[in-house]
């Protein structure tokens, strides 16, 4: 695990420098549950809790997770060759699958939805998700694996999660170490927009006679 604790400070690093462009205005609510941060071990080690607004926390998350899936990589390229082979197979394939708009896309915005929800009555001419798959050429068909590739690529499979799994513990054990300086952005980036977001709500609750939103329990 050489090296973790130099990425995740890095990665760590980063975010800091794009929370400042992070706005509560332009954050689009989720429709669909978020696959990378719902049980994140990674939210937990960053020490968010369940008011941090879930973009904030999806850029980390996401940059978290690249070092995981790199460290990954790596040791499969080395170590995994049946796995390797079948990853580069995988990737020649995409390769010809036309436009993918998820792709090529930086953390902040990996695993989130590439089209916002339409508003009442005012439909999109076209849609990103519409498009994927645009311009794909034709693929010549897979190569059958025989039982005995089967069995090794599984093995190789497990050996590539057992590293996954000890690099995930890795990081997450990295990024506590960085959960004062997440917590003191938080503070000062995010909590004053969420306060003032609650002040707008509730302004104009308060009309003549009314003694204020105490009054109202």
């Amino acid at each position: 695990m050489d090296g973790i604790d130099g990425r995740v400070r890095g990665a760590v690093d980063v975010w800091l420098r794009w929370l400042p462009r992070w706005q509560i205005g332009t954050a689009r609510p989720r429709t669909r549950i978020c696959r990378r941060c719902t049980g994140s071990p990674i939210a937990t080690a960053a020490g968010f809790g369940a008011d941090v607004p879930h973009a904030v926390q999806h850029a980390l998350i996401g940059r978290i997770s690249t070092i995981v899936e790199d460290a990954v990589d790596e040791y499969t390229a080395k170590n995994l060759p049946l796995l390797q082979r079948e990853l580069e197979r995988a990737a020649a394939r995409n390769r010809h699958a036309g436009y993918q708009p998820t792709e090529g896309l930086s953390p902040e915005f990996q695993g989130l939805d590439v089209d916002p929800e339409p508003s009442p009555g005012a439909p999109f001419l076209f849609t990103l998700d519409e498009l994927t798959g645009t311009g794909a050429g034709e693929q010549a068909p897979r190569e059958p694996l025989s039982d005995e590739a089967k069995a090794a690529l599984r093995h190789e499979i497990a050996l590539s999660d057992e590293c996954a799994r000890a690099t995930g513990t890795a990081v997450c054990l990295a990024l506590v170490e960085h959960r004062a300086r997440i917590a003191e952005a938080v503070e000062r980036l995010v909590e004053p927009q969420i306060a003032a977001l609650v002040s707008d709500m509730f302004r104009g609750f308060d009309g003549p006679g009314e003694t204020g939103r105490e009054g109202l329990f």
